[in-house]
């Protein structure tokens, strides 16, 4: 198994754990000190992961969070920053969401990335479910906030998805890019029939690449550049991946989902569609192979201490920002009305660890959590460590701490 951080940047001082700051600063995601101590942590947090063992960092996709939550627009450029700053962790945007992006732009930075790390990147692609902003920067393509409803209005954004995806894939894998879409109004080269009187016709046809430029001059196709590192691209990935449609799907493009589904059981269940799935398309998987699981860790050497450092942070932001979205449904119990949302109330820390979402404790707890996964699933590739309630809510030195722990005392009982 490999190791990762997953990170929702947070500007320190924002959210419920410093209410007075953040009202003070209003709007503090416009907030040039507040954003500079958010480089700073999330900096050192990289560079302490990248020295302690591992395998990954991973970051959300998110704009116009103005309180300072979930801070990450444009994860490539950020990402930039860090692989500048480290030597051999992976890094992954989980995930760019498609529907915001030009495709060949996303292609373009995508490969850019990939070459400035040589291969230490992987691609989470995502749909985006935040109408905030996702309606704002999908509109080019009539593409509103995934639902996950099977609604016309998510057919449409998983349609983009798809589509959007499908033409990086062949800017990446094709030297010269000629497509019309039916799907997004979007063609290549534009006009599609050809671009006419391009100055510099006769070095294009000796140095170009082949089929660029026909005999009259006309550009018939285009070459994107450069192409990535990695060949044919970085591995894909997508987060959370929780609907039997999407985990579908994953399998048929060999994307390796991450999975929020706390249970083990359930997440099993989950790993055996895509296993099955896989193979329908010769790609054959042991049971949790290509998959990944996230979990809040919050350890400490004693569970009392762990419960008192990390409990009432993770809580109170999650429940107050995610609970609306309906995450707090990953945090339902048989003995629940099912006819009834999971009240922020409910969305504690002793719930979290009693279904698994959130493991806390000392190593041994921490432990005994990751191999009840494994003994469902011995095959897990990947998992996740879920920085909720942590950085930007807790003393860095108690974030970097709690990595040097599990680095320490979790992963060499689990790596490969």
């Amino acid at each position: 198994m490999k190791f990762s951080i997953f990170l929702n940047p947070q500007i320190p001082g924002s959210g419920f754990s410093a209410e007075e700051n953040a009202k003070a600063r209003r709007p503090i995601g416009r907030d040039v000190e507040s954003y500079q101590r958010l480089l700073h942590e999330v900096r050192e947090i990289a560079v302490h992961a990248d020295q302690i063992g591992f395998d990954a960092l991973m970051m959300t996709e998110h704009h116009f969070h103005s309180e300072g939550f979930e801070f990450s627009v444009n994860p490539l450029m950020f990402l930039t920053d860090l692989a500048a700053r480290t030597e051999r962790i992976l890094f992954a945007p989980l995930g760019l969401v498609l529907p915001a992006w030009d495709p060949i732009r996303a292609a373009e930075d995508v490969a850019l990335l990939d070459q400035f790390c040589k291969g230490r990147l992987r691609l989470g692609v995502a749909r985006g479910y935040q109408s905030r902003w996702a309606n704002v920067l999908g509109q080019r393509w009539q593409a509103a906030a995934a639902r996950s409803d099977g609604s016309q209005t998510d057919t449409r954004n998983f349609d983009v998805f798809g589509e959007i995806l499908h033409i990086m894939k062949l800017a990446w894998t094709q030297d010269t890019l000629k497509y019309k879409s039916d799907v997004v109004d979007y063609e290549v080269p534009f006009p599609h029939e050809g671009i006419e009187g391009w100055p510099a016709a006769e070095w294009t046809r000796t140095f170009g690449a082949p089929g660029e430029i026909d005999e009259e001059g006309v550009i018939r196709a285009v070459s994107v550049c450069p192409k990535p590192y990695q060949d044919p691209h970085p591995e894909l990935w997508q987060p959370f991946t929780i609907s039997d449609r999407s985990v579908i799907r994953a399998a048929q493009e060999d994307i390796l989902p991450w999975m929020f589904t706390p249970n083990p059981d359930e997440h099993a269940a989950k790993a055996k569609l895509y296993q099955e799935e896989a193979a329908k398309h010769g790609r054959d998987y042991k049971l949790g192979e290509h998959t990944g699981i996230l979990k809040i860790i919050g350890m400490a050497d004693t569970r009392e201490e762990a419960i008192a450092t990390y409990g009432q942070g993770m809580q109170k932001d999650f429940a107050a920002f995610f609970g609306p979205f309906g995450y707090l449904e990953v945090l339902r119990q048989k003995e629940d009305d099912k006819h009834q949302p999971i009240s922020p109330e409910k969305g504690d820390f002793k719930r979290m660890n009693d279904v698994e979402m959130a493991l806390l404790g000392g190593p041994d707890d921490v432990k005994r959590g990751i191999q009840r996964m494994l003994d469902r699933m011995p095959d897990l590739e990947w998992f996740g460590l879920f920085m909720q309630g942590q950085q930007g809510v807790l003393p860095l030195d108690t974030v970097k701490r709690n990595l040097e722990l599990f680095a320490t005392k979790v992963i060499p009982e689990f790596h490969d």
